[in-house]
């Protein structure tokens, strides 16, 4: 058996939580406790269930419309070095990587020098929307974000600009960041 998550559910095929159809991970456990939040279920740390990185991996492979997972929460970043793991099979096996977080990418990055996983896991993704829910910015009309000042980011660019820089949703669905 490989490494495990503790997690809140799977959603094995979805259009909401990421661009094109992907594999939707809730992990279990967050720290931010976001008024309003979707999911407040996840918020316990205490184990729930245990999801194994090569068996999820597997399952993803085998279904040949996925174009990625996206990782969702709880708090993705509280089981970075798992997730991290994943990311990387998934990039190995064709499959782009999104997640969510409450915090900020400047929070993630400034955070990494105690946390080198959270960097680990930085490095794994593709797309991030950082910064927690607040209730009072809610909208329906962000592409997968809920609230105003969540950012829709393209990781690998912020990572080497040094700074965070969103995705430019016009160009998002070309194909450049989907299954081959």
């Amino acid at each position: 058996m490989g490494t495990k998550l503790n997690l809140s559910g799977v959603v094995s095929e979805s259009i909401v939580d990421g661009p094109g159809i992907r594999m939707t991970i809730f992990t279990q456990g967050c720290p931010h406790h976001c008024k309003g939040c979707h999911n407040p279920e996840t918020w316990a740390f205490e184990p729930r269930h245990s999801g194994d990185v090569d068996k999820i991996l597997a399952i993803a492979v085998k279904n040949k419309i996925l174009q990625g997972l996206t990782f969702s929460g709880g708090e993705p970043f509280c089981q970075a070095e798992a997730l991290a793991e994943l990311a990387q099979k998934c990039h190995e096996n064709g499959l782009n990587v999104m997640s969510y977080s409450g915090y900020t990418f400047e929070e993630l990055i400034a955070g990494s020098e105690e946390k080198p996983e959270w960097m680990a896991l930085l490095k794994n993704l593709d797309y991030l929307v950082d910064g927690p829910f607040i209730e009072e910015q809610r909208s329906l009309m962000l592409l997968f974000r809920g609230s105003k000042n969540q950012r829709f980011l393209d990781v690998p660019e912020s990572l080497k600009q040094g700074k965070a820089v969103s995705v430019n949703e016009d160009t998002l669905y070309d194909g450049t960041k989907t299954r081959g």
